[in-house]
């Protein structure tokens, strides 16, 4: 997965309505769920990117079996030990909920992934699983390889100091199998799929806008369709964004409001967008996102904001160029430990692509220009930025894009589907 991709540029405005591929982060869950239940469970729609696969490999290394949309499991207490390491590739969320879900596991395991996984802090995992009696080793430098020495749970409280998804999920899904309750609280901001999937099984109660209860016991065989991905639907919103005349609408994707920070930094920008909710699944909104273009402008990024919109932040910058005025995203240091240095990287690209761009202390700020030139965009292998400069090349292009198959980690007809935007 290694090549070199020149794209775009297109002419004239995108209209009509689209769907995307099945949701990420609900996808590696449903997944999850469905290995700890025992029996038969169906699950529709699951993304199809390598990431998701890495999750499916990993839980039939545990002896769960996996073909289409079915996951037979004999439960989370009849999980098998693995023969060898654990490999979850470059998912940073495979490794980190299953490192949850087999820390009361009586076995020990070695969780593990590519060279870009193994550069990514995993060491925040050891609190939260520690607490409840887990044995978690990672290596020196805080990364993967990381060992876990699964033993009987004892429930307990915590305090996570960041707005993560991922800790709170991996704490849940130990505490599952823990003696008693347990209850784990943070910042806001996070995605609450794993909350809201619990507490729709009676395994768990908000008690707070943040601190969740979970209760512990078995999970039922899970049916389910994953709806569309928001941080896919947010790319072919952003060109709408950016493309005047535009008028594209996004149908069945997931509405959790954790996922929409990128809607509320485009309306804040002047693009009119409209959310509408037309089902619930297991406590998630699902309805469908109109995006049409109106006159960008520069705005500010923090906080909250920052962290419901964390992952499209590169897009976001790529918005910007071609916004009036000054962008300015703060509180985003988190993006340094991703599969890039993604401050770094955001700023690269903008900049390679004539635009102007700088890093600051937690973020970065774009000075939109109205928009983008021409040139190469170096992608660090991180599949967000190689899929944020397919969208600046939409309008700027053509770009060449360094490693842009790198895109299939969660959207593998990334570029044919944004391609037929102008041919629908």
């Amino acid at each position: 997965m290694t090549d070199d991709r020149t794209f775009g540029p297109f002419s004239g405005p995108v209209r009509g309505s689209v769907t995307v591929p099945g949701d990420k982060s609900l996808s590696h869950r449903a997944l999850v769920f469905g290995a700890m239940a025992e029996g038969e469970s169906h699950i529709e729609g699951l993304g199809p990117g390598a990431d998701i696969e890495s999750t499916s490999q990993v839980l039939r290394s545990l002896g769960v079996e996996i073909a289409e949309g079915t996951v037979v499991s004999p439960g989370i207490a009849a999980w098998q030990a693995p023969e060898g390491d654990l490999d979850c590739g470059n998912s940073g969320t495979t490794l980190r909920l299953m490192a949850g879900a087999i820390a009361g596991r009586p076995f020990v395991s070695t969780l593990t992934g590519d060279s870009s996984l193994q550069r990514r802090p995993m060491r925040r995992l050891v609190g939260p699983l520690e607490v409840l009696g887990a044995s978690v080793e990672t290596s020196g430098e805080g990364t993967a390889p990381i060992e876990i020495s699964g033993r009987s749970l004892r429930g307990a409280d915590i305090a996570i100091p960041m707005a993560s998804a991922q800790l709170r999920t991996a704490f849940s899904l130990a505490a599952l199998q823990a003696d008693r309750p347990s209850r784990v609280d943070s910042p806001p901001g996070f995605r609450d799929h794993t909350e809201r999937y619990l507490h729709a099984v009676g395994r768990g109660e908000m008690e707070t806008p943040t601190r969740f209860r979970i209760d512990p016991g078995p999970l039922p065989p899970l049916r389910s369709a994953v709806p569309g991905d928001p941080s896919s639907a947010a790319f072919l919103v952003a060109v709408a964004a950016i493309t005047p005349g535009s008028d594209l609408t996004i149908e069945g994707v997931s509405l959790n409001p954790g996922r929409l920070g990128f809607v509320d930094v485009l309306r804040q920008m002047g693009t009119d967008i409209e959310v509408t909710t037309t089902e619930m699944q297991f406590g998630e909104p699902i309805g469908t996102i109109r995006a049409r273009h109106g006159q960008l402008r520069g705005c500010r990024i923090s906080g909250d904001l920052t962290v419901r919109a964390l992952d499209e932040l590169p897009l976001l910058g790529v918005v910007a160029a071609y916004a009036d005025g000054e962008t300015r995203i703060s509180n985003a240091g988190e993006l340094r430990a991703k599969e890039s240095d993604r401050i770094a990287s955001t700023v690269a690209m903008v900049t390679s692509l004539g635009g102007q761009a700088r890093e600051t202390a937690s973020g970065f700020t774009v000075i939109g220009t109205g928009g983008l030139e021409p040139g190469r965009v170096e992608t660090d292998h991180d599949h967000r930025i190689a899929m944020s400069a397919a969208v600046a090349a939409t309008a700027a292009g053509p770009v060449e894009i360094a490693d842009a198959a790198v895109a299939a980690v969660s959207w593998p007809s990334f570029y044919e589907e944004l391609e037929a935007l102008w041919l629908s």
